[in-house]
């Protein structure tokens, strides 16, 4: 849950810890410090908040020289925000940062103190520094202590680690949490994604579980879990840096939402075959065969990828009458699906990092399922252990609440439905041709919501003020008033909560007054007259109804107090459209409550603990 960087080279060395540290704070931001190796000295400054605390430190006269040094931005698990229990931690002459979890870390503090070891902090990273000085101690290499620690620690970490003994060396390693590193012609580089590395180098290295990496000025050497020389491709990263920036907009959450049109077009670009209306994704890695014969489909997600999948199922069922169980991660892992031979299981994570998802995965595929991966970071975990993988091509998502992410996993989702639909001959080719030709309007009809953010932005303004919201909506409408409930509660921390329209009156009901504004999604489809005594059930009950309908129905233009039309599509797209104007409702109200709609209070964006 937190994001750590490193550089061992020729320059000097806090610029690019801080600039690297920019990028990653996203990932968490309660604390933040750096650790600089510097004329045979370790210096370490620390400061709790958000990075500017830090620099403010470093700025008043407390700046360090050197040329080689690690950083961390902190997102809290065990031990309270603090300086005290910000990394990096120091044992003796070692000094180290950690992304992760030590679940077993009480056992190993217990033999540590009974060893004379003094903790300074609450924190479970601790106990890693302290083994690895022990380890040290007792006459072996840094490396070689890594290697041997890892068999004690059980979790999840990615770490960096220097010691006085090894001067102008790093050495990092991973186990369930990425790590990625970089060479370029004046250092090595390591960080927990690549967006820090693009100011330095395109040609990265990820590391995979159990690798140990040495870092040194002119080279990168890496072993396995056994100690011996191993050989990763490098990759190349084709976006840069520049697309991580703000690009004029105010925050990143804005600039993502902004950038949904063009998500769409490139998640769809060239994985189409128009004239046999189907979908291609060779990189899915499954015959023919081998889907017509998968008796059941699984998705497991965490989150916002949760509700995408919920989408899917409506989809699968819907598009290709094809029965498909949908589960949370944190649940699937901890209960005994019934999963077997053959089954199709679909994960899906924007960062391709998420503990619970990534466990679900492993577990299905050990029970023989055919594992998808619905994936943006290249490269990462999930990716590279599913067998075939569906990319969202999104671009860096900064802000913590997902928006784009979101949209390209449901156009993924789509497309796969339909390459299902061909395989299966549920769909022929004019009826894959139509879907085509729709998917493809879908960025015209975001930029159309876009352009009316004004109107949002004005029923925004005078329900900031509100402290509980209900989302009502129907059949495949229904994950998107999960969806719109779980942006607003994440970035304005209003209670709200997303339910199935056709639920209100099992309890709901009950709540609702002139204090608590519902937001009704009322689609013309099959479910339209439904909704619409939904609606009126709520509006005799005296709350501010805001409305979201299909272009051209003024039916509620008398009833609702906001009204606000999407443009008029198939029933089966309107999650995507919904969802955009759901989000810069969010947006809006977060705005206008003076919050910071990029790092919300308590999230990570990356959950790679449980």
């Amino acid at each position: 849950m937190c994001g750590i960087i490193g550089y061992v080279g020729r320059e000097s060395v806090v610029p690019i810890l801080l600039a690297g540290l920019q990028r990653l704070e996203y990932r968490g931001y309660d604390s933040a410090g750096i650790a600089i190796q510097h004329h045979g000295c370790l210096e370490i400054r620390r400061s709790e908040g958000k990075l500017s605390n830090l620099e403010a430190v470093l700025n008043n006269g407390d700046f360090v020289e050197g040329r080689t040094g690690i950083g961390h931005t902190r997102w809290a698990t065990h031990g309270r925000p603090s300086e005290q229990n910000a990394h990096p931690h120091r044992s003796g002459d070692l000094v180290l940062v950690h992304n992760g979890i030590i679940e077993n870390f009480l056992v190993l503090r217990h033999r540590l103190e009974s060893e004379g070891y003094r903790f300074e902090s609450e924190t479970d990273t601790e106990v890693i520094a302290h083994l690895l000085s022990s380890a040290v101690k007792r006459g072996g290499r840094l490396d070689e202590a890594v290697r041997q620690v890892a068999h004690d620690l059980h979790g999840s970490y990615a770490i960096a680690v220097m010691s006085l003994t090894e001067p102008g060396r790093i050495v990092v390693s991973r186990s369930g949490c990425p790590l990625v590193i970089g060479l370029n012609g004046t250092g090595a580089f390591l960080a927990s994604d690549v967006t820090p590395l693009l100011a330095h180098t395109r040609e990265v290295v990820y590391l995979e579980d159990g690798d140990i990496g040495i870092l040194e000025e002119s080279e990168i050497h890496i072993l396995d879990s056994d100690g011996q020389s191993k050989t990763i491709p490098a990759e190349t990263i084709h976006w840069d840096a520049e697309a991580a920036e703000k690009g004029g907009y105010p925050n990143f959450m804005m600039k993502e939402i902004h950038e949904q049109p063009q998500v769409i077009m490139d998640t769809l670009r060239g994985r189409f075959d128009y004239e046999t209306g189907e979908a291609d994704l060779p990189d899915l890695s499954m015959t023919k065969e081998e889907l017509l014969s998968a008796k059941r489909f699984w998705i497991v997600a965490c989150g916002t990828s949760w509700h995408a999948g919920l989408v899917g199922k409506y989809l699968f069922e819907e598009m290709v009458r094809r029965p498909i169980q949908v589960d949370i991660g944190s649940e699937f892992r901890y209960r005994e699906p019934m999963i077997q031979q053959g089954d199709v299981f679909i994960a899906i994570s924007q960062s391709g990092e998420t503990a619970d998802t990534l466990a679900a995965a492993r577990e299905a595929k050990r029970r023989g399922a055919r594992v998808l991966a619905i994936v943006n970071a290249v490269g990462s975990t999930l990716a590279r252990e599913a067998d075939g993988v569906i990319y969202t091509r999104c671009g860096p998502e900064i802000s913590v609440a997902s928006t784009k992410a979101f949209t390209g996993q449901v156009i993924a989702l789509y497309l796969l439905v339909l390459h299902v639909g061909r395989v299966n001959d549920v769909l022929s080719a004019e009826e894959g041709r139509w879907w085509l030709d729709h998917f493809l309007m879908l960025p015209g009809h975001v930029e159309h919501i876009l352009k009316q953010e004004s109107a949002i932005e004005s029923i925004a303004n005078q329900y900031a003020h509100m402290n509980n919201f209900l989302y009502l909506g129907r059949g495949i409408n229904y994950p998107i008033a999960l969806e719109g409930a779980l942006k607003l509660k994440e970035i304005s921390y209003i209670h709200a909560e997303g339910y199935a329209a056709g639920e209100m009156k099992h309890g709901p009901i009950a709540l609702i007054d002139k204090e608590m504004p519902v937001v009704v999604l009322s689609p013309k489809d099959r479910l339209y007259e439904k909704s619409v005594s939904n609606l009126m059930e709520v509006r005799a009950r005296s709350a501010p109804v805001i409305a979201f309908v299909s272009e051209g129905d003024h039916a509620l233009d008398k009833v609702a107090d906001h009204v606000f039309a999407i443009p008029d599509v198939h029933p089966l797209l309107t999650p995507i459209l919904f969802t955009v104007g759901l989000q810069l409702l969010a947006y809006h109200i977060a705005i206008q409550r003076g919050l910071d709609v990029d790092r919300p209070r308590n999230l990570a964006k990356s959950v790679t603990v449980e």
